[in-house]
């Protein structure tokens, strides 16, 4: 190779090299927020409830209260989690923050676990996100006189987590 094709060579390598910044996408930075940051998008919604990480998922725990689950039954023990997980703070959790892969939902009667539901990250979309919203505002305004929302937002709220529920508040459905 002759000197010319050499220095035209290096000089394209080197062009390459500091344009890679343009041609290659930057990566995300994936590193687990302060709980405390997460917990502020939730209290500005109302929320109070305990939060922590398990891994890169976080994790919500809530106090359902006894007097629902004694009057609403398996309804109100099946929905009780995805009233709060279908929230805007769940969203922008989600949207802010892309090193948390999910965000989960476990609901308590005292000390014992009632219901929990995972909603992993990309589970909704642009157009399913307002569904979600839609069916909770709806179910919580009209809950108590149409018990049918409650359960249009747990079945809608099955189909898109990974939930479980205790069979002592919610028997398995055939």
């Amino acid at each position: 190779m002759r000197n010319g094709s050499r220095r035209w060579l290096l000089l394209f390598c080197v062009a390459a090299v500091a344009g890679c910044d343009r041609l290659l996408p930057k990566t995300e930075d994936r590193t687990l927020p302060d709980v405390s940051a997460v917990e502020q998008l939730y209290v500005q919604h109302g929320l109070d409830a305990g939060f922590r990480f398990s891994g890169n998922v976080v994790e919500i725990e809530v106090q359902q209260d006894p007097d629902e689950l004694r009057r609403g039954g398996s309804l109100w023990a099946r929905v009780g989690p995805y009233i709060y997980l279908f929230t805007p703070g769940t969203r922008q959790v989600l949207e802010q923050f892309p090193g948390i892969a999910g965000v989960r939902v476990i609901t308590m009667a005292g000390n014992e676990e009632v219901a929990r539901a995972l909603l992993v990250r990309n589970a909704l979309n642009d157009i399913t996100w307002p569904r979600a919203h839609n069916l909770l505002g709806t179910a919580l305004e009209q809950g108590t006189t149409r018990p049918l929302t409650m359960d249009q937002l747990a079945q809608f709220g099955e189909e898109v987590t990974e939930y479980r529920y205790n069979p002592r508040f919610a028997p398995q459905r055939q």
